[in-house]
């Protein structure tokens, strides 16, 4: 019998990491224990190995059975990108809700100002939301935004265009305007390690065209913003995900988070989620 929560794939470390030590960690409220055996990752639970792969940067496994493949990002192997580890956040917060926020738009001009966002550019236009059927992930496409500081590489304020996409219950990508290569797509993701459902670990990972901003100012804008998100996220009531649509008011600003819950729960998906009023 299939399990819609433990047969997902995680992240549940950095590579590089494991070159240095085992990683003592826990996935859904189970301890595991992540380290390298003979170069390739090892994940275990109890003495028991879990399915396990390297890819972007991270070890993934699951607790259960995955009936797929991990979701591929084709931007990965292109070449001339910088792939960016970006590190971890903890959070006191659902995973659900971390991937949620990573998705909301409305937020920027109000809690990264002057930097995705600012005053008085906080209309947030019309755009397209899909549940992509045949390939089962949200996509939200021609969303237009202005900011101030797209990336660390953009040199004044443009109005940025993304698109969002989540192929998996706790990881989203976006793919945002390229500064430095128009016609190009910079791809941001969050990755969410659920330690339990009001606990996440959040490691954000990046593919780039750029070639002049040092590593370390890379890692720190990107460090930046998630870190302006994480007291919003701490102090948000529910702290679960809300499922039901009478249990939240959205706005038009808000269709790619009603498109994920209702996503969410067609799939059965329902850790870190609240499925009806308290």
């Amino acid at each position: 019998m299939t399990d819609p929560v433990r047969d997902e794939w995680y992240p549940v470390s950095l590579v590089s990491q494991l070159h240095h030590a085992a990683r003592d960690t826990q996935l859904l409220g189970e301890p595991i224990r992540v380290t390298l055996r003979d170069g390739q990752p090892l994940v275990t639970a109890s003495g028991r190995a879990l399915p396990s792969q390297a890819r972007y940067g991270h070890v993934w496994t699951s607790l259960g059975t995955p009936a797929r493949p991990l979701f591929d990002i084709p931007e990965a192997d292109q070449p001339g990108r910088r792939l960016v580890d970006v590190g971890l956040v903890r959070v006191k917060c659902s995973p659900l809700r971390a991937v949620e926020n990573f998705l909301d738009i409305a937020h920027f001009p109000f809690v990264h100002t002057d930097i995705l966002g600012a005053e008085p550019h906080t209309e947030v236009g019309r755009y397209d939301v899909a549940i992509r059927d045949e390939v089962d992930e949200v996509w939200a496409t021609k969303v237009r935004f202005y900011q101030p500081q797209a990336a660390k590489s953009a040199e004044g304020g443009i109005t940025t265009e993304y698109m969002y996409r989540v192929p998996a219950p706790t990881v989203s990508i976006l793919y945002k305007t390229c500064p430095p290569r128009p016609g190009e797509w910079d791809v941001i993701t969050l990755f969410v390690q659920p330690l339990t459902e009001t606990l996440c670990e959040v490691w954000p990972w990046m593919a780039l065209f750029d070639d002049v901003t040092p590593l370390t100012d890379l890692i720190h804008f990107q460090q930046t913003i998630f870190l302006q998100d994480r007291s919003i996220l701490e102090n948000q009531q529910p702290s679960l995900l809300p499922l039901d649509p009478g249990m939240e008011i959205p706005t038009r600003a808000d269709l790619t988070s009603v498109a994920y819950r209702r996503w969410l729960k067609r799939r059965g998906y329902t850790y870190g989620a609240q499925l009806v009023a308290a």
